[in-house]
């Protein structure tokens, strides 16, 4: 361990719809995700991003994780997880103009925010979110900002001489690659799974909140505002990141969605079976007739 290095990391999460339970309202008419009727879960792979900023901060004392996120008032939810899990502040990048919003006009806003933001040495991610499956906004990102990027990683092993050294999980197999900071890293599922709240934490930030959350907030806890800064999560909007409001958004987004179906299968037909060896033998047998399998 190297006690007089230290970084700043910056992790993008996403808030996303749990595609576990997706129904026949999970669509809207326009092709966007009708998220109001979803269960909103912390993107799974941003987890495991978020467990290697955590242990790199644990490594390299001094070192600080701020987490980034992009959506409506209620994607906060995902900066506090992330505050009871170890992270230290958080950004919460919201405004009606990003709604609807494809991979590129995503990683448009959230490059300017970074660029608004500055202050960074490393940028971590998940490889992709469960309700897009895309893997492209982290990639766009460091393209974006300018610097280089490692991707399908599934430990960031060390850092040293300003040089990362990251080992990647391939469909083939596995391979270790340097790259030189700043850049961004994308981390797969196959990572360390993230670790779990630490009470400490959720004591310390419970009322963490958007100033537009505060505006809300019971009167009493007014003073635990003013006397805790920490608990004060930044909130920025279009104009706050200097961003082109042609560029976000559904104006910004080339990618549309053509036509959306909704598809419910349901089983026609049943079969019961005991447990003899001639009933399951017979079963085998059937369906490699038909080629179910083999």
């Amino acid at each position: 361990m190297i006690d007089n290095m230290n970084f700043k990391i910056i992790v993008l999460a996403k808030q996303v719809p749990d595609t576990r339970n997706v129904g026949k309202n999970a669509m809207k008419a326009d092709g966007t995700v009708n998220r109001s009727a979803l269960p909103a879960i912390f993107n799974p792979e941003d987890l495991n991003a978020l467990e290697q900023a955590l242990r790199l901060k644990e490594a390299y004392p001094g070192s600080t994780v701020t987490l980034l996120t992009m959506g409506p008032g209620r994607a906060v939810e995902v900066l506090r997880e992330g505050l009871f899990r170890g992270a230290d502040n958080g950004y919460l990048l919201s405004d009606r103009a990003f709604a609807g919003a494809d991979t590129l006009a995503t990683s448009y806003a959230l490059s300017m925010a970074l660029r608004k933001i500055k202050d960074f040495d490393l940028i971590i991610g998940g490889r992709q979110a469960i309700d897009g499956d895309t893997a492209q906004v982290g990639p766009q990102v460091a393209e974006k900002l300018g610097i280089s990027q490692i991707t399908y990683a599934e430990s960031i092993d060390k850092i040293e001489n300003g040089k990362i050294t990251v080992r990647r999980r391939l469909e083939r197999g596995i391979e270790t690659v340097v790259g030189k900071l700043p850049l961004v890293v994308t981390v797969n599922g196959t990572a360390a799974a993230c670790r779990p709240r630490n009470a400490k934490f959720v004591q310390k930030y419970k009322y963490a909140i958007t100033p537009s959350e505060q505006e809300k907030a019971a009167e009493e806890l007014q003073p635990l505002y003013k006397n805790r800064p920490y608990l004060t999560l930044t909130e920025l909007n279009v104009k706050d990141v200097d961003a082109d409001i042609n560029a976000c958004g559904l104006s910004g987004s080339p990618t549309k969605v053509k036509a959306v179906q909704n598809i419910i299968f349901q089983a026609k037909e049943n079969l019961k079976l005991d447990a003899s060896n001639d009933a399951i033998e017979g079963l085998m047998k059937e369906l490699i007739a038909n080629h179910t399998i083999g």
